[in-house]
């Protein structure tokens, strides 16, 4: 189960490129270079049960986040990758030249489903080059420069348990299932960044990177400086077990448009910190973590209205988010594991939003809970059945929730 777990996680953590230990095979040449290659295939069968959509909902007035936007109740059964695609991901490594250590990785995370579950001919997988970047590691700590997750609530996602199974089960139209993007944690997303990560000091590390910024609001129009991220983070080995620890944090300026309904021509910033901690011992994991800030969003850090989840208010101004992830889980035997966790996204109702009169009303709570059994055939082979709920809150009172269901498997090398 450890190594399923750290190929799984090496697979997409890259605050730092993987090593060779969690690579299926190497291959190595006369002159020192290596290559080697991981990955992971997982195919989960969904059955979705969504309430209607509150009335309204159209998909513009009345968000849903990724809940189904039917005015009927929606029934939904899939077959498709769970929260983490599947991964065919391939390290280049150099020789140890002058004390440092360099590598390339490459990441590549296909999806398996039709899109949208609509016609057998619309089989577009969505391949990912999520990850494209290099490593140079010394004395000196280690620099990454590339494309690859992002610091901000990067370890809030790779805790989840539901990293590995489905969790929140979405209705069509998303390349992968949520786990708890929404629902305890912002998906921090992969993006181009320079990095520098300070040498183990006694079990601290130290990151700051310096990235692409993106959009806060659907009126951004000139994102003339960088978003700035970085993490302290925190590692000890316990009697018979291990703590782990982290806070993160983020900050970005834009400027709207000069054509905006609101502010035009004003700044916008999005800022946050996020929090965790982890315990294992005797089997046991427990795990709790969270964020908060202003300008985020409700699903992805900075959603920039994509999603229709404003970051700002009708007035053109942030409004504040924060969340929370609670877990525990327990290696019932050598080969089963049972856990269970609980999240909430939460947005406050800004100054404007307690004035009224507007079109639609803001989401104000997005909560979930997922139940899981994993068992694990031999080292490379595990089998998952989860079940999980999830309700969305408006600011008006109206409520949906939806149930779920997850049956598949994983493969890893």
């Amino acid at each position: 189960m450890k190594r399923l777990t750290a190929v799984a996680a090496g697979a997409i953590m890259t605050l730092s490129a993987l090593g060779t230990a969690n690579a299926a095979f190497v291959i190595g040449g006369e002159n020192g270079w290596q290559f080697s290659t991981d990955g992971i295939v997982d195919v989960f069968s969904t059955y979705q049960s969504t309430s209607p959509a509150p009335a309204g909902a159209d998909g513009t007035k009345r968000f849903t986040s990724f809940l189904s936007g039917s005015t009927e109740q929606y029934q939904n059964f899939g077959v498709e990758v769970g929260l983490l695609p599947s991964v065919v991901a391939f390290t280049v490594k150099a020789p140890t030249t002058n004390g440092i250590d360099s590598s390339v990785r490459i990441g590549i995370y296909p999806s398996i489903q039709n899109k949208n579950h609509d016609s057998r001919f619309n089989t577009s997988p969505n391949v990912d080059f999520r990850e494209i970047f290099y490593t140079a590691k010394g004395a000196y700590g280690e620099l990454l420069a590339g494309r690859a997750l992002n610091l901000y609530q990067g370890k809030n996602i790779l805790t989840d348990m539901t990293l590995l199974t489905a969790g929140v089960v979405p209705a069509p139209g998303t390349t992968t299932t949520l786990g708890h993007i929404g629902y305890g944690y912002l998906y921090t997303n992969f993006g181009p960044q320079l990095r520098y990560t300070t040498p183990d000091l006694g079990g601290v590390k130290v990151a700051f990177s310096i990235n692409e910024p993106y959009k806060i609001s659907a009126d951004t129009a000139k994102t003339p400086t960088p978003r700035i991220e970085t993490e302290i983070s925190y590692a000890s080995t316990l009697t018979g077990g291990n703590l782990q620890a982290w806070l993160s944090a983020m900050y970005q300026s834009a400027t709207r448009s000069d054509t905006a309904a609101a502010r035009p021509g004003a700044d916008n910033h999005s800022v946050g910190g996020a929090y965790g901690a982890q315990v294992e011992f005797s089997g046991v994991s427990l795990l709790a973590s969270g964020y908060v800030g202003e300008g985020l969003g409700m699903i992805s850090v900075q959603d920039g209205d994509v999603f229709g989840s404003s970051s700002t208010d009708f007035a053109g101004k942030e409004r504040t988010q924060f969340g929370f992830l609670a877990q525990a889980t327990y290696q019932l035997t050598p080969t089963v594991k049972i856990g269970a966790n609980y999240g909430q996204t939460r947005q406050l109702k800004s100054d404007d939003d307690k004035k009224g009169g507007h079109a639609y009303s803001p989401m104000e709570k997005q909560e979930g809970a997922v139940a899981m059994v994993t068992y694990n055939l031999n080292k490379f082979i595990q089998f998952v059945a989860e079940y999980s709920y999830a309700q969305n809150t408006w600011q008006d009172g109206a409520t949906q929730h939806s149930n779920s269901l997850a049956l598949g498997t994983m493969y890893y090398w």
